[in-house]
């Protein structure tokens, strides 16, 4: 799996020099496991990647089972149906597509009973793109309150997901709203700081746009194959 140790150094470098380039430090990279198989991830953390991110939850649930020696950071980046939350909360450090009510007090729910308090991200659809998760801005500070009602919930951060789109103004425009939202929210809310914002196609952006969370899948494991009906 040469592949893998060549693609890694590529886009370690890469976001090494747009984060010199636009003077960012403390970028996490987080490499996207979904759909390739543990020993893909195996060979990804023998390089010193230690944040992997599923976005379902039973396979998140058993590669992290599979997983279980290793100190790995999990995250789920997917959405969430709330009756599988039970399998994301015991393993999962940070859940970044949290934008409903119902996730907020399943997520609280579950984390009580292992005495667990569980970091989130509130995902918002600033594109506005009907195929897309999320709250919209203007339900920012109603889901955050309401979030402050859980004791086993920290609300680190926000999260978006670009157009597909080869304008880079557009992307950027997304970006650069959702961190203008966190720094806004952030004088209220000072636990606020994560955006997890950026993945292959548009790291570059997101880093030029103030993220600190990088979801970055085929750039580092190649071209991912989905089975029929995904």
């Amino acid at each position: 799996m040469d592949f893998i140790k060549k693609n890694l150094s590529e886009i370690q470098s890469k976001i090494k020099f747009y984060a010199e380039k636009y003077n960012r430090n403390n970028i996490l990279l987080i490499a996207v496991s979904k759909t390739f198989p543990i020993e893909y991830i195996k060979e990804v953390y023998n390089y010193g990647i230690r944040d992997f991110a599923e976005n379902k939850a039973q396979e998140l649930r058993i590669k992290a089972q599979e997983l279980k020696d290793l100190d790995i950071n999990w995250h789920f980046i997917g959405r969430i149906q709330t009756n599988k939350i039970k399998y994301i909360v015991p393993v999962a450090k940070y859940i970044h597509s949290v934008y409903r009510e119902k996730e907020i007090q399943e997520i609280d729910r579950i984390a009580k009973k292992y005495n667990k308090t569980q970091k989130i991200l509130i995902e918002l659809n600033v594109s506005g793109e009907e195929t897309k998760g999320g709250i919209t801005e203007k339900d920012l500070k109603n889901l955050l309150d309401f979030s402050m009602n859980f004791e086993n919930i920290e609300v680190v951060g926000l999260m978006t997901m670009a157009p597909y789109t080869d304008n880079e103004d557009i992307i950027k425009n997304v970006f650069i709203k959702l961190k203008n939202l966190r720094d806004e929210y952030s004088k209220y809310y000072p636990n606020l700081k994560e955006l997890s914002m950026g993945m292959s196609n548009d790291y570059h952006i997101a880093i030029e746009s103030g993220s600190t969370m990088l979801r970055i899948g085929s750039s580092i494991f190649g071209k991912r194959y989905y089975k029929e009906g995904e």
